[in-house]
C-alpha cells in the first residue's frame, strides 16, 4: 500500500484485510493502528488473522460478505455497526464492509469514533423531539377533552330545557343519542362524527320550547291551526343552534330543521326528498320513531317489537330512508339492548 493511501485509511481509522480462505484474512498494511492492537493482543504484524475469533460479532456478517464475494458485485456490503470495549472500558464503535476490488475480496474494518458520536448525538435529538412532541400530543388531547366535556355540558343542558315542558323522559332522549351513534358507527363514521351525534340528536325536539303550552301540552288531538303551530318547531330549533362553532350543536341545528323531512318530500318544513335531507335527520327519524313506538306516552300505549317493525318497514321508501331502514335492521339486537340497559333517567350522555 502506497504512502498516501496508507495515511488516508489511517486517518480515517480504517483498516483493509484482503480475504485469503474462508475465515482467514491477510493485513494490507504495514501496521496495526493502536485500536486494533488490543484486540489482536500484540503490536507486532501476523501473516493471517482470524477475524471472527478478534471480532465475535463477524461471525453473523461472514455468511453474507462470502456470498458477496462470490457475485464479485462492485457494490459495498455494510455490516452496520457494532460495539467493542476495549481494556480501559471505553466502547468503540466498528464497522466492515466487504468489497470486491481488483479481482479481490476485501474487507473493511473502521472505527468510527467521532462518526458514531455524531450519530448517536443526531439520534437523541430525534428521541428527544419525538418526545416533546408526544408531551405536546398529550397536552392537545387533554384540552380537547376538556372542550368535549364542555360541548357536552352545554348539550345536556340544552337537552334538559325541553323536558320541562314535554312529556319526553330523560331517557328517552338518551336513548335517542345512543341509537344514532349506533347506527353512525355501523355506517363507517369516524370517531368524532359518531360522539357528535350522538350528543347532537337528543336535542332534535328542542323547538318545542317556543311552542305555547295550549299546543304542546294538549291532550287531544291538535286542529289544523295547532298543527301549523307545532310544526314551527322545527326552525325554532334551528335557529337555536345555528351558528355555532361547536360541531355536535351544528349537526343538531340541521336534525332540528329536518327530522320531520320525510323521504318522498311530504315532510316540514321545507319538504326535501330523499338524499336531500341530512343524513343525520334521516337517522334521528328512524330512531325517534322506533323508540316511540316501542314505549308508552301519556297519550298512547307502547306496541309490541314485531308490530312497531312492521309498521316502519311500511314506511321505508315514503317518511323512512330505505337503505338506512335496513341499517337499522340489521342493528335490531343492539337497539334492544339499548331499549333495555336505558329506562330510568338519570345522566342524559353516556359514550356508547
Amino acid at each position: 500500500m502506497d504512502n498516501l493511501l496508507a495515511s488516508i485509511y489511517a486517518s480515517l481509522n480504517i483498516v483493509v484485510f484482503i480475504r485469503e480462505t474462508a475465515g482467514q484474512f491477510k493485513l494490507y498494511s504495514s501496521e496495526l493502528p493502536d485500536w486494533l492492537v488490543f484486540f489482536t493482543g500484540h503490536s507486532t504484524l501476523k501473516t493471517q488473522y482470524h477475524l471472527e475469533d478478534i471480532f465475535p460479532y463477524l461471525s453473523c456478517f461472514m455468511d453474507e460478505a462470502e456470498a458477496h464475494w462470490q457475485v464479485k458485485s462492485q457494490k459495498s456490503l455494510s455490516s452496520g455497526f457494532w460495539i467493542e470495549t476495549d481494556h480501559l472500558g471505553n466502547e468503540l464503535a466498528l464497522e466492515a464492509s466487504a468489497l470486491w476490488v481488483n479481482e479481490q475480496p476485501v474487507l473493511l474494518v473502521q472505527h468510527l469514533g467521532e462518526k458514531y458520536r455524531q450519530e448517536v448525538q443526531r439520534l437523541q435529538h430525534i428521541r428527544e423531539g419525538l418526545l416533546t412532541q408526544e408531551k405536546l400530543e398529550n397536552e392537545v388531547q387533554k384540552r380537547t377533552l376538556k372542550i368535549r366535556q364542555r360541548e357536552e355540558e352545554i348539550a345536556i343542558k340544552l337537552v334538559s330545557l325541553t323536558s320541562y315542558r314535554d312529556e319526553e323522559t330523560g331517557a328517552h332522549v338518551r336513548r335517542i343519542g345512543l341509537y344514532a351513534a349506533a347506527m353512525a358507527k355501523a355506517l363507517g363514521w369516524s370517531t368524532q362524527q359518531i360522539d357528535d351525534i350522538r350528543l347532537a340528536a337528543p336535542m332534535h325536539d328542542i323547538g318545542k320550547i317556543g311552542i305555547p303550552d295550549r299546543v304542546l301540552l294538549k291532550a287531544g288531538k291538535l286542529t289544523d291551526n295547532e298543527f301549523e303551530v307545532m310544526k314551527r318547531h322545527t326552525e325554532i330549533g334551528a335557529k337555536m343552534l345555528e351558528g355555532s362553532k361547536i360541531p355536535a350543536l351544528d349537526m343538531a341545528a340541521e336534525i332540528a330543521l329536518c327530522h320531520h323531512e320525510k323521504w318522498d318530500g311530504s315532510g316540514y318544513p321545507r319538504e326535501l326528498v330523499a338524499e336531500e335531507i341530512p343524513i343525520s335527520a334521516r337517522i334521528t327519524s328512524i330512531v325517534d320513531i322506533y323508540d316511540a313506538l316501542v314505549h308508552e306516552r301519556v297519550y298512547k300505549k307502547a306496541i309490541g317489537e314485531k308490530e312497531a317493525i312492521t309498521l316502519m318497514q311500511s314506511m321505508a321508501g315514503r317518511h323512512l330512508d330505505p337503505k338506512l331502514l335496513e341499517v337499522f335492521m340489521e342493528l335490531l339486537p343492539v337497539m334492544r339492548r339499548i331499549r333495555n340497559e336505558v329506562h330510568e333517567l338519570g345522566d342524559l350522555i353516556v359514550c356508547p
